[in-house]
């Protein structure tokens, strides 16, 4: 592991999306373990009593809140100003294609762009990025990745627009490593892949549990259970950017580290979307479906259907059918990646076991429960 002594003690650190799921869990990490002076947290909106439950944990950490747009230059510069590390979670997740390409692009690319931009300009030493493994796919054709790392090569043409905008992203930041700032430095930047992130705060497992309630408890099933991939807990994401953002100030690792990708994951079974989806809920009381609805090759049928009919539709109402063949295919895809180049490089061990991230997982939802179904009956 990384020496404790490279820690982020007294840095300004800068969070884009830090009341975002991941965001808040990063934030109390760096709260708790490294005492930097300053953590700024820029997100669109910050509620009040957010910050308040930081109070127990702050310390001498001074708390400062940027509320806007990580398309407004003036504020992504006012907030990299004298800041020494990045972590740049904020962006749009849209696995519907719901969002028109433009924002998606504005937000995702030019934001990013923004920011590398501002970390030049104000001399931040350290540019973390927060990718997706949906910048390698799956492709189109479904082809399967079990147990891939950073050098898998495969053949994908991205169909998501989410996709295509983390990746280019991506691509930008690691270009912008090594930069030259004006006080003589060099930027460093990386970029983290994590695999599907769940955990306390998931939305995605809320609006799986919602269906599922007015399901009569029992689970929709939309992905074989053959078709394996590896989620990650999100307290050992967070891990993975702390001891990336470590590596990266650590002069010996920095060369390592910088322009990097790293797959993030952990060691919670490989099994399928749906299956996971019940491994959390069973204690809660879910059943789930055994088999798909209906065959694979008829569920891509209906797809295609319905993406035709709000094709026809666009021009006079934006209809996002709640399923698509991407989507689809990406639920039916063996796909996982092990993380032990981030082992190897960044000194990462997910810190939290399959067992305890379940546990953890389960007990918030159990929490959510009572309001989910409160909902469902009132509307």
């Amino acid at each position: 592991l990384l020496p404790r002594a490279m820690s982020l003690r007294g840095d300004v650190c800068v969070l884009t999306g830090a009341c975002g799921f991941l965001g808040m869990r990063l934030v109390k990490l760096l709260l708790e373990e490294e005492k930097p002076a300053e953590i700024r947290l820029m997100d669109k909106h910050v509620q009040p009593d957010l910050l308040h439950s930081l109070e127990a944990c702050r310390g001498e950490t001074k708390l400062a809140v940027f509320e806007g747009d990580v398309r407004d230059p003036d504020l992504v510069r006012k907030v990299c100003r004298g800041a020494s590390v990045v972590f740049h979670m904020a962006s749009v997740i849209d696995v519907y294609d719901s969002m028109e390409y433009s924002e998606m692009y504005g937000i995702n690319v030019k934001g990013t762009q923004l920011l590398l931009e501002a970390c030049v300009q104000e001399n931040v030493a350290s540019f973390i990025y927060t990718s997706t493994i949906e910048v390698m796919g799956p492709n189109s054709k479904g082809e399967p990745i079990v147990n891939g790392d950073e050098d898998t090569v495969y053949e994908c043409t991205l169909k998501f627009n989410y996709s295509k905008t983390k990746r280019e992203a991506e691509q930008r930041t690691l270009l912008a490593h090594n930069e030259l700032l004006p006080n003589g430095g060099r930027l460093a930047t990386c970029a983290i892949r994590p695999m599907y992130i769940y955990g306390e705060g998931c939305r995605f497992l809320l609006g799986h549990m919602k269906d599922g309630i007015r399901n009569n408890y029992v689970l929709m099933r939309t992905s074989l259970p053959e078709a394996r991939v590896n989620p990650v807990y999100v307290g050992n994401v967070a891990v993975g950017h702390l001891q990336a953002a470590r590596s990266l100030k650590d002069q010996q690792r920095r060369s390592l580290v910088g322009g990097q990708v790293y797959f993030l994951s952990d060691d919670t079974p490989h099994v399928s979307y749906s299956d996971f989806n019940h491994a959390v809920m069973a204690p809660l009381g879910f059943n789930i479906q055994a088999k798909l609805p209906v065959p694979l090759h008829f569920f891509y049928l209906l797809c295609f259907i319905a993406e035709l009919l709000c094709m026809v539709l666009r021009p006079f109402v934006r209809v996002v059918p709640p399923l698509n063949r991407q989507l689809l295919t990406m639920l039916n895809t063996s796909f996982s990646f092990t993380y032990q180049k981030a082992k190897r490089d960044l000194g990462y061990a997910p810190r939290y076991t399959w067992e305890e991230a379940r546990q953890n997982t389960m007990e918030w939802l159990a929490s959510e429960l009572p309001k989910q179904r409160k909902e469902i009956l009132y509307k």
